[in-house]
C-alpha cells in the first residue's frame, strides 16, 4: 500500500512540476519612466551591474543580486551612445561595442558619471541602415574583442566590413577574421575559448543557427564576400544556389558549418545572446554548456557541444521561458551562478509581453530530470542523464523515435525542411549505474539535423523527462 501511495505521489508531482521548481525567474525593477530596451549587460566589481539601452543610455543597477529587489537604485552613468550590443568591465573602464566602433569609457573624477571617452578602433563602415548592428564579445584569452556585422538591412553590403567578424586588438587594429555571416545576434565563447555568433534565418540561412567563429572561415553568406579586397585576406568561396551546406563545405574546406541549427519555430526564430556555464554546478549540472538567448519565443535555451573531426557539432534543448520581452543580451555570473538577461520587442515581435525588461534567474537546487548531454557515435547517440532512469522504459526502443532533415542553402529567404528520413532506433542499452542509454540507430544521416524525442523514458523515481525534445546537428559521424 505504502508502495502504491508513493508511486502516485511521485507520479502527481511529476505531472506538476514546472519551471519554478527548479529555477526562479525574477523581473528586477527598472527606473520609473525610463524606457530601458536592454541591448548590453555588464558585471562591474561590488555586485553591480551596469546595462545599456537601445536608445543610447548607459545606467549602473545596485541591488540586483539582493533577496529584497524593492531596494534596487539606478543610476545613469552616461547617455548619447550608439545602440551598443557589447559591454564588458576591465581595469576601472566599461568597454563597449557600438555601430560605429568600439569605445572605452569611465568616470575618473569619482563622480558616478562618465567623463573619459577614448574611440579604440572604427575602422568598419556604417551608413545608417536599421540593421547595420554591430555584437560585441567580452576579451578573448589574448585581450582581443570580436565583433560580429549585420549586413545592410541584413540583405546587402552597402558599408565595409559587413558580413564579417572582425577581431579588435588592444591597441586598436582591426583584424578581419570570418566571412560569410548575415544577420547576427548575439557573441560569445564556449569553455575552450573558441568563438561563437548566433545567426538568424534569412538568405543563405535555412534556419537560425549557433555557428563557430573559426579564423579564416567563411560562415555561409556571401553578399560581404568582395571585402576581402580591402585587407590582405583570401577570396571567400561563392557557394552554388540553390544546395546544401554539407555539399558546399566539401567543395570548399573554409567553408565551416553551423555547429547547431534551430529549427525555425521550434527553438525559437531569433537567437541572441550567449553565455558559457563554467561554474562547476552553480545553476545545475550544465557545465561548460551555452545558455543561449532568444528574442522572438522570450526563451533561453541550452547546447551542448562537442568536437568530431575537427569541427564542432551538439545538441539544442529547450531550457528556460516566460520572460516578459524579446531576449538580446544574456550574462551568466559565474561566482554567483546567477543569469541576468534583459531585451526588447521594438521591431521585432516577441512573446513577452511587455516592450523591455531586465530580469534574473537563479536556480533553487533541485535538478529537473533532463538529457544532460548528447554525444553522436558511429552507429547512434549516447544520452547522458541527470539521475537515473527506470531501466524499463528508457531500455525499450518504443520509448523514443527519431526523425531526420536538412535546408536548402540558397540566395532566397529561409527555407522548408528538405531531405527528410526516418533514421530508425533498433536497440537501447542503459548503462550499469543508469545513467545514461546508447541508442543503436539505422540510418543516420551525415550534415543533417537529427531530432530525438524521448517521451517515454522515465526516471528510476517515475518522472517524464522535463524536455524530451533534442535536435542533434550531426555534422559529422564518428568512426
Amino acid at each position: 500500500m505504502r508502495h502504491i501511495i508513493f508511486s502516485l505521489l511521485t507520479a502527481a508531482f511529476a505531472s506538476a512540476a514546472t519551471q519554478s521548481d527548479y529555477y526562479l525567474r525574477e523581473e528586477i525593477p527598472l527606473p520609473p519612466g525610463e524606457v530601458m530596451e536592454i541591448g548590453s549587460i555588464a558585471l562591474m566589481p561590488e555586485q553591480k551591474i551596469a546595462v545599456t539601452t537601445r536608445r543610447g543610455d548607459l545606467w549602473i543597477c545596485t541591488g540586483a543580486y539582493g533577496d529584497d529587489l524593492s531596494k534596487v537604485t539606478w543610476k545613469k552613468f552616461t547617455q548619447g551612445l550608439h545602440e551598443p550590443f557589447g559591454m564588458f568591465w576591465k581595469a576601472d573602464w566599461l568597454y563597449l561595442t557600438q555601430r560605429p566602433e568600439v569605445t572605452r569609457i569611465k568616470d575618473s573624477t569619482g563622480s558616478g558619471f562618465a567623463d573619459t571617452f577614448e574611440t579604440i578602433c572604427s575602422d568598419w563602415g556604417i551608413n545608417g541602415d536599421y540593421h547595420e548592428f554591430a555584437f560585441g564579445s567580452e576579451p578573448d584569452k589574448n585581450g582581443d574583442i570580436w565583433v560580429v556585422l549585420c549586413l545592410t538591412g541584413s540583405a546587402a553590403a552597402n558599408s565595409d566590413w559587413r558580413g564579417w567578424c572582425v577581431r579588435i586588438t588592444s591597441d586598436g587594429k582591426m583584424i578581419p577574421t570570418c566571412s560569410g555571416i548575415r544577420s547576427p545576434g548575439g557573441i560569445g565563447f564556449n569553455a575552450e575559448g573558441d568563438a561563437f555568433y548566433t545567426d538568424n534565418q534569412g538568405l543563405w540561412n535555412g534556419s537560425s543557427s549557433l555557428k563557430w567563429l573559426k579564423p579564416g572561415s567563411f560562415q555561409g553568406n556571401p553578399t560581404g564576400n568582395k571585402f576581402h579586397s580591402l585587407a590582405n585576406f583570401p577570396a571567400p568561396p561563392e557557394p552554388a544556389d540553390p544546395s546544401r551546406v554539407l555539399a558546399e563545405r566539401l567543395k570548399h574546406p573554409e567553408f565551416i558549418p553551423p555547429a547547431v541549427v534551430f529549427p525555425h519555430a521550434i527553438i525559437g526564430q531569433s537567437p541572441t545572446g550567449i553565455a558559457c556555464d563554467m561554474s562547476n554546478g552553480k545553476f545545475g549540472p550544465w557545465k561548460n554548456q551555452l545558455y543561449v538567448g532568444e528574442q522572438t519565443h522570450s526563451q533561453i535555451q541550452r547546447v551542448c557541444l562537442e568536437k568530431v573531426n575537427d569541427l564542432y557539432q551538439g545538441a539544442v534543448f529547450h531550457f528556460l521561458e516566460g520572460f516578459e520581452a524579446g531576449l538580446i543580451p544574456v550574462r551568466y555570473d559565474q561566482e554567483t551562478g546567477m543569469i541576468f538577461t534583459g531585451g526588447s520587442n521594438r521591431g521585432w515581435a516577441s512573446r513577452g509581453s511587455k516592450p523591455f525588461t531586465f530580469e534574473r534567474v537563479k536556480w533553487t537546487g533541485r535538478t529537473p530530470f533532463e538529457i544532460e548531454t548528447m554525444t553522436a557515435n558511429s552507429d547512434g547517440f549516447t544520452l547522458n542523464f541527470t539521475e537515473p532512469v527506470d531501466p524499463a522504459s528508457a531500455g525499450d526502443p518504443a520509448s523514443y523515435s527519431m526523425a531526420a532533415w536538412t535546408y536548402i542553402l540558397q540566395s532566397g529567404y529561409g527555407s522548408p525542411e528538405v531531405d527528410q528520413a526516418a533514421p530508425k532506433i533498433t536497440a537501447a542499452t542503459v548503462s550499469p549505474d543508469k545513467k545514461s542509454v546508447r541508442l543503436k540507430i539505422d540510418g543516420l544521416v551525415r550534415g543533417h539535423v537529427h531530432h530525438l524525442d524521448s517521451k517515454g523514458v522515465k526516471s528510476a523515481s517515475g518522472q517524464a523527462l522535463w524536455h524530451a525534445d533534442a535536435y542533434y546537428t550531426l555534422n559529422e559521424i564518428p568512426k
